[in-house]
């Protein structure tokens, strides 16, 4: 008898891959806090004080640091949640969504608000996780040609005359 080649076995291909954590929050974590700046500034701009640009940091820079926990509480949540279950779905989503929510109630120091805005924020996220990860419809590129055949209205009828 003679023993299978390696290269007779049908090649072993994950179904997942593990999600490096620590990397893909310390990311989010630091998009988040560069959006979190952004709403910082935007409410120094517009308050009326005395503290002029500094203000971005003094007055309203915890703004920046909220934006950021909510962004590693979410990526991390995401993260760990799929890592553990061995799967890239949309209850991911849904966990990370929840429990950047939570933390967004438990600042307004209301477990109400907590628990709605978990549910709220966790159906966003699911949403758009089983909806593909786009705000766009179609996710395969086109080409000029067929954009411009979409879009313009077929004649499926032959003409009268």
């Amino acid at each position: 008898m003679s023993s299978p080649k390696l290269s007779d076995q049908p090649a072993y291909t994950p179904s997942f891959e593990p999600r490096p954590t620590l990397h893909y929050t310390a990311t989010v974590a630091l998009q988040a806090a560069l959006v979190g700046a952004f709403v910082s500034s935007v409410q120094n701009a517009l308050g009326s004080h005395s503290k002029g640009a500094a203000g971005f940091l003094s007055r309203t820079g915890g703004t920046i640091g909220f934006f950021a926990a909510m962004g590693a509480t979410f990526a991390a949540t995401e993260s760990i949640v799929a890592n553990q279950r061995e799967k890239q779905d949309a209850l991911n989503g849904v966990a990370g969504g929840c429990a950047a929510g939570f933390l967004a109630g438990i600042r307004a120091r209301s477990l109400p608000i907590a628990v709605a805005s978990c549910a709220v924020i966790g159906a966003a996220m699911g949403t758009f996780d089983s909806a593909g990860q786009s705000l766009r419809g179609d996710t395969e590129p086109l080409s000029y040609e067929e954009k411009r055949k979409r879009f313009f209205k077929q004649n499926s009828s032959p003409p009268l005359f």
